[in-house]
């Protein structure tokens, strides 16, 4: 069961973000990119949350900061760490 509908937006504002970083990321280095789990559908729900909002279920929301969110963070540290060493 999701939280009160309150803090939706932020986390809609969050998952935005995030989708337009791992855009910005293919345009730049599409290796890199690749690296990134499910990165087509990361963009996809970014323009579907930009484009469509009334369309997107809560518990979609819920479900993607819930479930993926933290395998996203995981990838997006160890890529950070790896680029850090290769300097």
């Amino acid at each position: 069961m999701p939280p009160t509908a309150q803090p939706r937006p932020a986390v809609e504002r969050e998952l935005t973000i995030i989708g337009e970083a791992v855009n910005s990321i293919s345009r730049i280095d599409p290796e890199l990119a690749a690296r990134i789990s499910h990165g087509r559908k990361i963009v996809g729900f970014r323009n579907q949350l930009v484009h469509d909002c009334p369309a997107i279920i809560d518990d979609t929301v819920w479900a993607i900061a819930d479930r993926d969110a933290p395998i996203l963070r995981e990838e997006r540290s160890a890529l950070i760490d790896e680029l850090r060493r290769a300097d």
